[in-house]
Parts: C-alpha cells; structure tokens; sequence
C-alpha cells in the first residue's frame, strides 16, 4: 500500500519563469564554451568561432521551438522520451529516454571533471598545495566526485533547492561572461587594430567553409539547455506558457553570451613578436587555438592581465557546478519517466513524500555520474553526449511534425511555432549533416554512442516492451483475430455499432466483390475520459456485437480480420490502423451531421479524410438499398475517377444506371468534356457505356445546382457518389467547399470518396 501511494504522488511545482530559464542556461553555458572556443578558433579560424556560435544558436533556436511546442502541449517529466512515446510509440520512446539518460548523465561527470581539474590545478599553482602530477589526478577524481555527490544531495532537497542553487551558480556564471564580452569591445573601441586579428576569417587549411560543419558538431553540445528545461513540466509553475518562454529566452541569450565571448577571446592577443609556437612567429588566432581547450582561458588572461587567471577559474567553477546541477536534475527525470511508465523497473519513479522528488531514479543516476566521474576519457566521451544530444534533437524535430499532423485538433498547446514545418525540417537536415561531420573530431562517437544505443534496444526488446505501462494517448489492440495469408487488396470497415453494421455489409460486399479484397474489420472502442485505460475491457460488448453482425454477412464470401482498439482519439485510432495494416481502402459511416465546432463533417470524419494514406469511402444514409439511378458530380481529377469506378460498382448490376454530371461556371475559358472524361476511364468502371450519361450544365453556383439536381423528380435518383474537395487546406478554411455543403445538404443516400495521391499518401503513410 505505501509503495503504491508513493508510486501516485506528484512532483511539487516549485519553479517559476526565472527558475527554469536559468536552469537551461546552466546546462548550457558549462564547460563547452572554455572548452570549445580554443578548439574551435584553432580548427575553423577567428571568424568561424563567431560563425560556428551564431548557426549553431540559429539551430538551436529551430529545434527549442520544436521543443517549446511540444513542451506546452504535453507538459509532463520526460522530454524527448514523452514527445517520442506520443508520436512513435515505445519502442522509439525508450530509446530516447535511454539516451537521454546517459547523454545527460555522462555531462554531468564531464563538469565535475572539469570543475575539479580548475579547482585542484588553481591551488597547486598557488603552491598552497605542493603535489605530483600523480597526485594532481588523484585530487582531480577525489574533487569531481565530492562536487558531484555535493549536487546530487542539492537534488534530492528538491526542485525548489535545485532551481534556486542553480539560478544562483548562473547568474554569477552569466555575469562573469557578459564581463568578458564587454571588455572585448571596450578593448577594440581604443584599439581598432585589433580587428586584424580576424584575417583570414577562415582557417582554410580545414577547408575553409567544411570546417564549420565540424565545429558546429563538436560544440552543438553546448545549445542543449532547452532539453532540461523540457524535463521540469511537472514541477514548473504554469508550464504551458513558462517553459516555451523559458527555452526561447535560453537560447537567445546563451547564443549572445557566446558571439561575444567568442569575439573577446580572438581580439583579446596582440600581434607581435612574441606570440611564437615552436620558435616560428603566428598569427593571434592560431596562438590562441595552439592550446587547444585551454586556449579561451589563454586568451583571457591577455585580455585581462590582472587577475585574469582567477577570474577565469571563478568562471570555469559557477560555469561547470550549475551545469552539474542541471544535468543531474535532468538525467534523473529521464530514468524517473522511464520507470512511471515501466519502460524501467517501477521503484525508478518512487518519489519521496517529503521531498517531493525522484530519489531511485536520483541514486541509479549518482551512480552513473560518479562511476564515469572517476575513469572518464573526457574527449571521447564528450563527443558521444554530444552526438547522442545532436541524434535526440533530429528524433524531437521529427516528433513535433508528426504530432502537430496528427493530433493538432486533439492538444491543447501554449506555444504554437512560426513557419511550420520549415523550420523543424531545416534543423533534421542540418543536425544529420553536423552528426555526420563530427566523427572529425571525435570518431570514438560512432562507436560509444552506437553500443548505448544497441543496449537500450536489447533492454527494451526483452524487459519493457512486455511491460511498459498503457498511456493515455496511447493506442491499445483489446482483441484481435487474423485471418491465414497476407496477400489481396484490402478493405478496412470501420465498425462504429450494431446500429450501422448491417448498412455498411451490402455496399462493402459488392466493393470486396469488385477488388477481390481481404477485410479488416476495426472498432475503436469508446472510452469515457474519467475510465482510466486499464478499464477499457469493460467497454467492448457494444463492438463485439457489431462486428460479429458484420462478420456473419462477409465471412463465408471474403478473408476477414478483426480487431477491437482503444484511444481517446477514434479518428486517430482509424488512422493508425490503416497505416499499420497497409489498406487499400476504408470504408465507414457517417450520420450525416456535425456536432463538433472547427470541424465541417465531424470531428471523426474531417480528420480521416484528410490523414488515412488510402481510398476512402464515406457512406450515409444508404442502408441495404439497391441503387438504379446513381448520379456521381465531377470535376475531374483522381477523386472524380473514383466516384465514377465507386458508383459503377455500387449500381444494380442488372437495371443501374450513372449520370456524370459536371457545373461549368458562367463564362468559363476551358470547358471540361464531360463524355470525354468517361470514355477515358471506362476501363475502371463495372458499367457497360451505354448506361452511363454525360452531362453539363452552367451554373453560377456549382454546389446549389448539384443539389437541385439531386432534387429532380424526373431523374428520381436515389444514390449520390461525390469526390471529396481538391481545395487547399486554407481555401477551405475561409470558404466552405462545393462537396462538403452537397454532402452536408443532401437528403438521399450519398457516398463521399476520396482517392489516394500518390507520393502525397506514402508521405502520410510514415508520417
């Protein structure tokens, strides 16, 4: 009982605007820029540092909108792991929160290391403390791991102890670098000549432009501070709008921080004599890129002859401890997400009542800080956090795509991002690009990162997926049978209840018939959304009774399939099945109104027609008649196409007959042969040509006059088969479409289709 109550308890919501903002600008101002300047001034040259800082903050920007957006829809522990399990299911979601954990992790032994290193080296230069270089390594590891046990305790006092300490350790680390970039200005206001420093503006030795890419790789790993902030949904004070502000701000800022850091350290040296390698005089770029990670702090040190090596070391120590905070706080709610929803053992998501935090999923994470703490290779294992980070942000931006397609009308979002989706598209391309460039510098990456993650599909394939816990945006199979073979065009029949079963058989049996189809037969249980998912079960007897109707008319004639699902969105749950099961065709019913705001067929049709990769039949009110007199409106195109080869196959076979009837518009310049049209397609259709008649008819409004000829008591038809609009999306937005008021105003039997459109449907397919 007492495991279960702490199971159900929640994280405290104890961080406000400030407190998350400056949580991701720790994670980011860390050691990466006293680190990754010098390298980067000496591999791309004295422009490039500037250029490397500023397109890699341009990227950041693209991707922490991705995450902004998702973060304010669903704001919950678990950053990337959360966007992935909504958009792709476990499997992809695991992986995420996998690496997630270790990426930040691993971070997180680097700043203690790096912490340490300044710290311990700072004080033997003093000559406070005469030691070895043996010693000097032993003192660096015994200080890392005292640093990092100190800031996992910071941890486990709570996420309000952890914001303010955090909050503190940045500002002061902010500060220092705003400093620095002020006196390298202040610097080339008095001496102009120092703008020479900046020829050549490339390092052309490294190919020049190519060597961006590298560097903009090797130092991605310094923008990531918006995934902490994604990881706080839980404990920030109205999360839908303070997180996005919170990670937008970060990047902004941190990417400001950096051009002029990054511009004070070239202009900080002097040409002249005395800056010499190896004896041979050099310019003030490749002096300073000469030491390498210590090169900024170099660098420094001329800019600020007094004091300028303390400074520095203050820096490097607020810099390294806030960005150990952050990461130890966001590698635990990784693992603590993974175990709330059993991708993990479930003690990983206990919480502690008095401190409201996570503090199994804290020690399995002070395990791994502190173990790497003291044998870590800081170079290799940097370069596969990084390239780890650089993977996560590709996964997210892929997420955020795919959630806005398919669940946009379902979340409730705080922050919607600008010019969607070319900016999330932009960032996939370019971080695969930097992914690929980083083996450059850092080849171990593609070894160590590949083994994690290749571990993590091993747990996944043989411990969480058979227990990970339902979410409840989840879809859930309940029941389902399958019938032998895997070949044949195929027919999904969506079974809403008894009611509208049998309506659906006659109709789908003459199409089976006409395609020689296999059949699935799919009910999307209703929930209520108070019933928690483990219930689900309980809800099935209204569609068991449907699809047993169904099935006792197409079993003896057709392959057939069934299968019960569960998901709060039934529009999504249609669509999700069409795609798992490769169909060809959905068929499904339409009461013929919409009760829904924002949607012009309904919420569960509008949705379908616009998402499923396939054919799409759309039936109302059509019962079990036999239709004689079928008139099918065309405009050409697929969708006419279909409605014509539909209306033929659903016609009496022996008495039907069809009317392709088109509205040419008053004063129209190219006329549309109606007959011409038909004569094309006749091999699609069931219908001799002599029982097909062509029609125009000019009309200044197109979607009255198809209904009054839908009205005509001398035609007397009795089924009507319409092509669903072509109209862009924003066309229809501002101004109801021609088939959408015919269908909605139609008072006789209609069938509403749409035709797959090729790359557009594999497109929609995957994604």
């Amino acid at each position: 009982m007492d495991r279960d109550r702490q199971l159900s308890s929640e994280l405290s919501r104890d961080l406000s605007l400030f407190h998350v903002t400056m949580m991701g600008l720790g994670m980011m101002i860390g050691a990466g820029v006293f680190l990754g300047t010098g390298k980067t001034i000496g591999y791309a040259g004295p422009g490039g540092v500037l250029l490397t800082f500023a397109l890699n903050g341009l990227i950041a920007l693209f991707t922490a909108m991705s995450y902004a957006e998702l973060s304010s829809a669903i704001p919950r522990a678990g950053g990337a792991y959360n966007f992935a399990r909504v958009a792709f299911g476990r499997g992809t979601s695991f992986v995420a929160g996998w690496m997630e954990w270790f990426a930040s992790s691993v971070a997180g032994s680097l700043y203690a290391v790096c912490f340490a290193t300044y710290t311990v080296r700072f004080f033997a230069g003093l000559g406070l403390v005469p030691i070895t270089a043996t010693q000097e390594a032993v003192a660096v590891r015994i200080v890392a791991v005292l640093v990092a046990a100190a800031f996992i305790y910071i941890n486990y006092r709570g996420a309000s102890e952890t914001g303010k300490v955090g909050a503190v350790m940045t500002v002061a680390q902010t500060l220092f670098l705003v400093f620095i970039g002020i006196v390298g200005f202040v610097v080339v206001l008095r001496d102009p000549s120092r703008l020479d420093n900046f020829s050549p503006f490339l390092n052309h030795s490294h190919g020049g432009w190519r060597s961006l890419l590298v560097t903009m790789g090797f130092t991605a790993v310094a923008f990531e501070g918006y995934e902490v902030i994604a990881q706080a949904g839980d404990e920030t004070v109205n999360p839908r709008k303070n997180i996005p502000k919170a990670m937008l701000y970060s990047v902004l800022i941190v990417t400001l921080t950096y051009v002029a850091c990054a511009f004070a350290a070239v202009v900080a040296v002097k040409a002249g004599p005395g800056l010499t390698i190896g004896g041979r005089e050099v310019a003030p770029w490749e002096w300073i890129g000469h030491f390498g990670g210590k090169g900024f702090g170099a660098a420094v040190e001329r800019l600020l002859p007094r004091g300028g090596g303390l400074l520095v070391m203050l820096a490097v120590i607020f810099a390294s401890t806030s960005a150990l905070n952050a990461t130890i706080y966001s590698a635990t709610r990784a693992s603590y997400a993974l175990g709330r929803d059993r991708m993990l053992p479930a003690f990983f998501s206990i919480i502690s009542e008095r401190r409201k935090t996570p503090w199994v999923a804290l020690c399995f994470t002070a395990a791994i800080v502190l173990g790497v703490a003291g044998l870590l290779n800081a170079d290799q294992v940097a370069s596969s956090a990084s390239i780890m980070f650089l993977l996560l942000f590709f996964l997210v931006n892929l997420c955020v795509i795919k959630i806005r397609y398919n669940m946009g009308d379902e979340l409730h979002y705080g922050f919607v991002m600008p010019l969607f989706p070319l900016l999330p598209v932009l960032a996939i391309l370019l971080q695969g690009l930097l992914a690929v460039f980083l083996h450059e510098m850092g080849p171990i990456a593609w070894v160590i990162a590949p083994c994690w993650i290749g571990g993590g599909i091993v747990i996944y394939r043989f411990y969480s997926r058979h227990r990970a816990a339902p979410t409840a945006d989840e879809i859930t199979v309940i029941e389902e049978e399958r019938a032998p073979g895997d070949e044949g065009y195929r027919v999904m029949v969506a079974v809403a209840n008894p009611d509208n079963a049998l309506s659906l058989v006659k109709h789908t049996y003459a199409v089976c018939r006409a395609k020689q189809a296999r059949v699935e037969l799919l009910h999307m249980v209703r929930v209520p959304d108070q019933v928690p998912l483990s219930d689900a079960h309980k809800y099935t007897a209204e569609g068991k009774e449907a699809v047993t109707e169904t099935m006792l008319y197409l079993a003896p004639m057709f392959p057939l399939s069934t299968t019960l699902r569960y998901c709060r969105n039934v529009a999504r749950g249609i669509v999700s099945a069409v795609r798992e099961k490769r169909v060809q065709l959905l068929i499904m019913g339409w009461h013929g109104r919409s009760l829904s705001s924002g949607f012009t067929l309904g919420s569960t049709v509008d949705p379908v027609i616009e998402r499923v990769p396939c054919n799409v039949l759309i039936l109302k009110n059509c019962g079990d008649q036999t239709f004689k007199r079928v008139l099918v409106p065309v405009a050409g195109g697929p969708n006419s196409v279909f409605a014509l080869e539909i209306a033929s196959i659903l016609a009496d076979r022996e008495e039907g007959t069809l009317t392709a009837f088109h509205v040419a518009s008053q004063g129209g310049r190219r006329p549309f042969d109606v007959d011409a049209f038909v004569g094309e397609h006749l091999d699609r259709m069931e219908l001799p040509r002599t029982r097909i008649t062509a029609r125009t008819q000019v009309a200044r409004n197109a979607a009255q006059a198809i209904l009054a000829e839908i009205e005509n008591p001398a035609a007397d038809y009795d089924l009507v088969v319409l092509g669903c609009t072509r109209d862009p999306k924003l066309y229809q937005f501002t101004r109801e479409s021609v088939p959408e008021r015919v269908a909605k105003f139609c008072a006789k039997p209609l069938v509403m289709v749409k035709a797959s459109a090729g790359i557009q449907s594999f497109i929609k397919r995957w994604i």
